[in-house]
């Protein structure tokens, strides 16, 4: 029987580090060898995540302690502009090891492997650096890809998301009281995600992100002007063929439910509507931002790098 990989996870108490444990506990190459939480330390894992069985234990580490694991795989669940130290630390310690940084820290470092496979699988060549990318940008991207080369403008991409997108630290964005009967605006120009997908398919993109009172789950509606006008059944033909092997992502005939896919480890694509004059398109992506927004993606990127099958662990 071939050794596990030994994993360890930074910032495990978080939404996206529970479904992490989850997938980590149904891989039959992986063994979890650390999860590191300041807030949870000596708190075993069984008692906050009911994926997990037995005795491990959350542990309060700091950066000279997680690179001390030597891990083969670690993943940084972490906020925005905590990742570089731990970076350098493991870059120091084991610098083999498959770092995937869950966080926008890297995703704009051309020495880092950018990893929405179903887009840039092709890209991957071995790199021990995997930046996942956001919530919101993969379903932005999965839902113009497939257009990107018959478009006359930019996108125009409102974005909803569950409050869960916005992580345990309490903000307005994650505060019930305030989200009861409302659907928050946000960063309206210039978010991170909007930079991030401009820079990923080389095209300017706009997005209008708002937050809303269901706890899982993103609708991505965009708006295109396309170069020439096209069909529907064109437009959806596309779709098809660029997802085709895709067992994450279905193209669908309606536009798509955030209901129905939270919970759920794949995207749904779905409307492709067609004002009159079919020069202009609204299509709707929608995933869960916790799985295929996060853990489900680190995991794709963890099996790549580590030489398992893509989905493996990943109920599809």
């Amino acid at each position: 029987m071939t050794q596990k990989k030994t994993i360890g996870i930074v910032g495990a108490r978080g939404h996206t580090g529970r479904e992490l444990i989850r997938l980590v506990a149904a891989h039959p190459g992986l063994e979890l060898a650390f999860v590191s939480s300041r807030e949870l330390g000596g708190q075993r894992v069984s008692d906050h995540n009911d994926g997990w069985q037995g005795d491990l234990r959350f542990e309060n580490l700091d950066v000279d302690a997680v690179a001390a694991k030597r891990a083969d795989a670690v993943i940084l669940a972490l906020p925005n502009g905590k990742a570089a130290p731990f970076v350098a630390a493991i870059d120091a310690a084991k610098p083999d090891t498959v770092i995937v940084d869950l966080s926008a820290d890297y995703r704009f470092d051309a020495g880092w492997y950018y990893g929405l496979p179903e887009l840039t699988r092709g890209r991957y060549a071995g790199q021990r650096r995997i930046s996942n990318p956001g919530c919101y940008a993969t379903a932005m991207q999965l839902a113009i890809a497939p257009l990107a080369s018959r478009l006359a403008g930019p996108p125009q991409c409102f974005g909803v998301s569950g409050y869960s997108g916005a992580g345990t630290t309490p903000s307005d964005k994650n505060n019930l009281e305030l989200l009861a009967d409302n659907l928050m605006p946000y960063a309206l120009t210039d978010h991170v995600h909007e930079r991030e997908v401009s820079k990923q398919l080389a095209l300017p993109v706009e997005f209008m992100p708002h937050v809303a009172p269901h706890f899982r789950g993103i609708t991505m509606t965009v708006n295109m002007w396309l170069s020439s006008p096209m069909s529907r059944d064109a437009v959806k033909a596309l779709f098809e063929a660029r997802y085709a092997d895709e067992p994450l992502v279905e193209v669908i005939d309606d536009a798509p439910w955030v209901s129905r896919i939270a919970g759920r480890h794949g995207a749904q694509i779905g409307a492709f509507t067609m004002a009159p004059g079919n020069g202009r398109v609204v299509v709707v992506a929608t995933l869960d931002n916790l799985l295929k927004g996060a853990a489900t993606q680190a995991m794709q990127n963890l099996n790549l790098a580590l030489g398992f099958d893509e989905l493996t662990s990943i109920p599809h």
